[in-house]
């Protein structure tokens, strides 16, 4: 019979990816857009600055993402290469250290002792990775996958107050940006909460709290700059 319980962790590798990179595409361009608005720019020098904004960011985004992971596919792939040596020269000691791990979370001896057996005449190392290292197949490192989803998310986010730059007159600009972004990042926030599983509101609350935090002193910044030249 086939699983059918709908659990939200399987969600956990690409949701975060995406989230982050939708919120820093939409808080980062807004807040550079913000901060060249308040320098008293005029709208072609802020669109500029949102789209250097998008690209450099969405590239950033990707690079850090794709090392990130990376690293920690690099460290799964060594961990299961050594268990793969041990298996392969000391299988006893190895049938003993997975007994032991299964004694450890409440079975009895005897039962850890076939369980063991049976789990590695199955598949020694995907009992071993799973169990010992805490390696599996939905939670593994995916670097590639990481990296476009960030970019491609982030692009996206990004474009939100850049369409705000193009679809608004431009004594209206700065409290548009604002305000867009603003609802962007509460639905995002929010959608994000509800596709994890939490709480709705706090996930909308937390998102846009920091995005118009971020918003704000980047604007004072733009001002103060704006003021000295």
């Amino acid at each position: 019979m086939r699983h059918r319980e709908g659990h939200r962790s399987h969600h956990s590798g690409w949701l975060r990816a995406a989230v982050l990179g939708a919120n820093d595409g939409i808080i980062s361009t807004a807040s550079l857009m913000m901060g060249i608005a308040a320098a008293r720019a005029d709208s072609s020098a802020i669109l500029l600055a949102g789209v250097a904004g998008l690209v450099a960011g969405a590239m950033s985004m990707a690079a850090g993402e794709y090392v990130s992971v990376r690293s920690q596919a690099d460290t799964e792939a060594a961990d299961l290469a050594r268990e793969t040596h041990e298996l392969a020269t000391d299988s006893a000691g190895e049938h003993r250290e997975l007994e032991e791990i299964y004694v450890a979370r409440g079975l009895e001896r005897e039962l850890a002792r076939e369980v063991a057996k049976q789990l590695m005449l199955h598949d020694a190392l995907g009992a071993h990775a799973r169990d010992e290292l805490g390696i599996t197949d939905m939670f593994s490192a995916r670097p590639l996958q990481a990296a476009l989803t960030s970019a491609a998310t982030f692009a996206v986010g990004a474009l939100i107050p850049l369409l705000v730059v193009l679809l608004h007159p431009a004594q209206y600009l700065s409290f548009a940006i604002v305000s867009c972004s603003l609802l962007a990042l509460v639905l995002l926030g929010g959608l994000a909460a509800k596709v994890g599983g939490a709480n709705t509101f706090i996930g909308a609350a937390r998102v846009g709290f920091w995005g118009a935090a971020a918003m704000a002193l980047t604007a004072a910044a733009g001002h103060l700059f704006g003021v000295v030249l």
